[in-house]
């Protein structure tokens, strides 16, 4: 990303990613300008106004100034891609109080056998480009089956159908942004010390007037000095009497 301030509080921000290019500013004249001199530099073509950027759709709605970004057709791909596309929708990504352990990897040759043929982690890998993207009510469960990446099991891949699932129902739906009060809210939660293998705890945030940033993330174990006894990872648990006064 690169910023162009300018002394009168305009800007211009130009997004690069690869061979696709973004460019935001207040003054359509610098924006003409600034495309004419990439112009002269390299060979590019101007789509005009953007409705596609890297799997992600944008509508507009000029004159009630606001828009909206969406990933309908990219689940669509992802749902035709694993073969979920005519699957039964559900209203839920998870059941509640569902839980996924390290316990429930394969141990046997022939769970080993089975998963391989299953393409977890680039379902995990599509799952994780949605919710960066647009879809924070999907942070929670793609951390969670991302950590059983390594050494999936059945368990882990029918969490994976039921996300699909549940996307399949929700595929429209999407992040709207636009004029109102300019007030960053921020929100939190934790799930306090619930994972099943580390008995750390999950907290998650998201801000919003707008969704803008969200994250989901287990903890491991803290003393009061600092130290970490735990993680998401599974790590031994040490308790001291003295560290951890009665």
């Amino acid at each position: 990303m690169f910023v162009k301030r300018y002394d009168e509080g305009d800007f211009l921000i130009l997004l690069l990613y690869v061979d696709d290019m973004l460019i935001v500013g207040q003054d359509t004249r610098r924006i003409l300008t600034l495309k004419r001199a990439l112009g002269k530099s390299f060979a590019m073509k101007d789509l005009g106004p953007t409705k596609h950027i890297l799997g992600m759709h944008i509508v507009r709605d000029r004159t009630k100034k606001v828009f909206w970004l969406s990933q309908e057709k990219y689940v669509s791909k992802i749902l035709e891609r694993f073969n979920m596309l005519e699957a039964n929708s559900v209203g839920s990504v998870l059941p509640k109080n569902y839980k996924l352990n390290a316990k429930q990897c394969p141990k046997s040759e022939k769970d080993k056998a089975e998963m391989s043929k299953v393409l977890y982690a680039s379902i995990v890998g599509s799952l994780i480009y949605v919710m960066v993207c647009t879809r924070s009510d999907l942070t929670f469960v793609v951390g969670a089956v991302s950590r059983c990446i390594s050494n999936p099991r059945q368990e882990h891949w029918a969490t994976i159908k039921r996300i699909l699932m549940y996307l399949k129902g929700t595929s429209s739906v999407c992040l709207m942004f636009g004029v109102g009060k300019s007030v960053l809210e921020g929100f939190t939660n934790s799930d306090m010390s619930r994972d099943v293998d580390s008995s750390g705890s999950t907290s998650g945030y998201v801000y919003a007037g707008g969704a803008v940033s969200w994250q989901s993330r287990l903890w491991g174990l803290v003393n009061h000095r600092g130290k970490v006894y735990g993680s998401g990872k599974g790590r031994q648990r040490t308790y001291l009497d003295e560290e951890f006064p009665r």
